[in-house]
């Protein structure tokens, strides 16, 4: 056993008084006459017995009293751990949560504030060749390197709430980094300890550093919050109506109701709404509206709560097309079912062009080709659709069924299809629908029993591969392809197993292949996450952007100018903005001094869950680590710390006031005088 402050054991000197007390019993005896005194000696020789062990035994409770009472203000402890290795370096790393949670108030102010001032007073504790190495959210570079008390302080005092997120894991780990062999090693966790922060995994840490974790406990505090948001519009066109679903989180444990919600497009009220979100439920609430133009917008969903304010508002980007580009290559000149379908929306814009005559230059022009009777396929063309497949192009191949079986196989088997097996000339029925595929998630009200599917009287039969790159739309009897979705690198072919001709089958005339050739165009459009998390989001996606010499790209948001760094995959560019985006707004992707793409950061709603983690489930989460857990108003000093000590000082206190307990009694009870009668 040892003691944290091993000077208060001074006092116990102070024994010495009730020693002192017993032996110099002070007590005036009166002389009583009495007749006889033969019997009367006799009683007092018994009754002096009995009050010597009664003096004695208050005597003991006494020096007990004290000597516990000494010892609880001298901060006994049993050490658990290897002592600290004399001669070897101290090193303390210091970890202050600066996460939006940390700006909840409590009695002392931000708990922010108040893990910077305890932060400060455990590194006082330290002795003045310490050093310390301090960690926040934001993992700062300049935070890795060893420095002084006097160097500390400055470093704590510039810490400010970062929208950043870590967890309890990765703070321990980067920790464990940094660590020096052969030092003495001391990790300090100050945080709220919010249930996303520590998690419900298993933690691990060095098993010679000594771990304390300060927990700082907020008021509480409801909040709602814009948890995310995503479009049902199959595509954004001018003046059209677009339909948003917002999701709303009440992270309270009381009813929400008439939260207003607003939705502002380019600065301009679109929609508003109120709603009703019962205690730690989610909601989703449907925005409609209408009357965009052509380009890019920036859209925001805010909500009105307090105090927590961070999490209220949603922004978003989105970008409104004045059209969309098809090309159709065709052998067969009188076809009119594709050129009626497209022509008949001004929003697709159709170019034609003979199998003869094909430029391949301008495929990369076009989100989507349709390949229709094709005649003679050639390699060259496969090579190119190839590229065009790479970039993220999508394909729709319709066959010529009187084409040259064994030219067209090779030709599909270039771009990774399954070739032609043989040609069939039965009449059947289509057997079944993907429903659940995203081409027709919105286009059925309400599903029917029975669907009336195409009818076919020719078709290929194309060789089975079990590919798991491929998706079955429509299927025939007997597990043969109909209609079928193959992904290769970026993009995506749909193949047919009939032509556009009506003596094929009557699938240009039936109801289904409008809404599946209109959303196979809109899915050619490789639409952007309307939105990017900070501190989670480090890369960003955009359509293929190819520099010039002179040329750069920026990310401006105000005053704040980002370089990323570019890297080309196929059918886009990624870019690497690694944690340079550090507030959430809009940010414009320019190309020199042109826009290209418009972006969207908002904070991680992880810190909206204002729910934490107790104790006892920190203590299960180091399983047989031995850690201190401590509130903000415990000691953390090092010297607490120092042996990953059990405490002793409240048992000291409890059992100095039984042993003065035990004193009362001895003197109320024991040994009692009893009345003599006269006679």
């Amino acid at each position: 056993m040892n003691f944290l402050y091993p000077g208060f054991l001074f006092s116990l000197l102070a024994v010495a008084i009730p020693v002192l007390i017993h032996l110099f019993n002070f007590r005036r005896f009166k002389t009583v006459y009495f007749s006889n005194v033969q019997f009367l000696k006799a009683a007092k020789e018994q009754n002096s017995s009995r009050e010597k062990l009664k003096n004695l035994l208050i005597l003991a409770c006494r020096i007990l009293a004290i000597v516990f009472l000494v010892m609880a203000f001298a901060r006994p402890y049993l050490s658990s751990d290897a002592a600290a290795t004399s001669g070897l370096n101290t090193i303390a790393d210091i970890y202050i949560d600066n996460s939006y949670s940390m700006e909840t108030l409590n009695k002392e102010g931000t708990l922010l504030d108040e893990a910077k001032r305890k932060a400060k007073e455990i590194a006082k504790g330290f002795g003045p060749n310490d050093r310390f190495r301090l960690t926040t959210n934001d993992f700062e570079g300049r935070h890795q390197r060893l420095v002084r008390y006097d160097e500390l302080l400055p470093l704590i005092d510039e810490i400010k709430i970062s929208p950043v997120q870590r967890s309890l894991q990765q703070v321990l780990n980067r920790q464990q980094a940094g660590k020096e062999n052969n030092s003495n090693s001391y990790s300090y966790i100050l945080s709220d300890f919010q249930l996303h922060f520590a998690g419900t995994a298993a933690l691990h840490t060095d098993e010679h550093t000594r771990v304390s974790l300060i927990r700082f406990d907020a008021n509480p505090t409801a909040n709602l919050a814009v948890d995310s948001i995503w479009s049902l519009s199959p595509a954004h066109q001018p003046d059209d109506v677009e339909k948003f679903v917002v999701q709303l989180h009440n992270y309270a444990d009381e009813d929400s109701r008439n939260s207003g919600i607003r939705l502002t497009i380019n600065n301009q009220q679109k929609a508003l709404a109120t709603a009703n979100i019962p205690a730690g439920k989610t909601i989703n609430d449907t925005l409609s509206f209408s009357g965009l133009s052509a380009g890019w917008q920036k859209g925001t969903v805010t909500l009105k709560d307090y105090p927590v304010t961070f999490d209220d508002q949603l922004d978003f980007t989105f970008k409104v097309n004045s059209g969309l580009n098809v090309l159709q290559v065709s052998g067969n000149p009188s076809e009119k079912y594709i050129s009626s379908l497209f022509g008949a929306d001004r929003y697709f814009r159709l170019t034609k062009m003979p199998e003869s005559t094909i430029d391949y230059s301008a495929f990369s022009h076009y989100p989507l080709i349709v390949l229709s009777d094709l005649k003679s396929p050639s390699s060259g063309l496969a090579q190119q659709l190839k590229i065009y497949l790479q970039n993220g192009g999508t394909i729709v191949i319709f066959p010529d069924l009187d084409v040259n079986q064994s030219a067209f196989s090779t030709f599909l088997n270039s771009l990774s299809l399954p070739g032609v097996n043989t040609l069939n000339k039965d009449t059947i029925n289509v057997k079944s629908i993907a429903l659940k595929s995203s081409l027709f998630s919105d286009v059925f009200e309400k599903i029917p029993e029975k669907l009336d599917l195409p009818k076919v009287n020719r078709r290929f039969i194309y060789t089975q591969r079990n590919q798991s790159n491929s998706e079955e739309i429509m299927g025939l009897p007997l597990n043969q392809s109909f209609f079928t979705r193959y992904r290769f690198g970026g993009g995506q072919v749909y193949l047919s197993a009939t032509s556009l001709s009506n003596k094929d089958s009557n699938l240009p005339q039936h109801p289904v292949f409008v809404p599946l050739l209109y959303k196979i165009a809109f899915s050619s459009v490789r639409e952007q996450p309307l939105y990017y998390t900070l501190g989670k989001d480090v890369v960003l996606a955009t359509a293929q952007i190819n520099l010039h010499s002179g040329e750069s790209l920026k990310l401006a948001a105000g005053n704040t100018e980002i370089i990323p760094e570019l890297r080309q995959t196929p059918g886009k560019t990624l870019l690497y903005v690694a944690d340079q985006v550090k507030k959430a707004g809009f940010y414009e992707l320019k190309k020199t001094d042109s826009l290209v793409n418009l972006y969207a950061f908002n904070e991680d709603r992880a810190e909206s869950d204002l729910h934490y983690t107790s104790a006892v489930a920190l203590e299960k989460l180091f399983g047989t680590k031995k850690i201190n857990i401590n509130n903000a108003e415990a000691d953390s000093s090092v010297a607490a710390v120092k042996n990953n000590n059990t405490e002793l000082w409240k048992l000291c206190l409890v059992l100095c006031a039984v042993f003065l307990a035990v004193e009362v009694v001895l003197i109320r009870f024991f040994n009692h005088p009893k009345n003599i009668q006269k006679t």
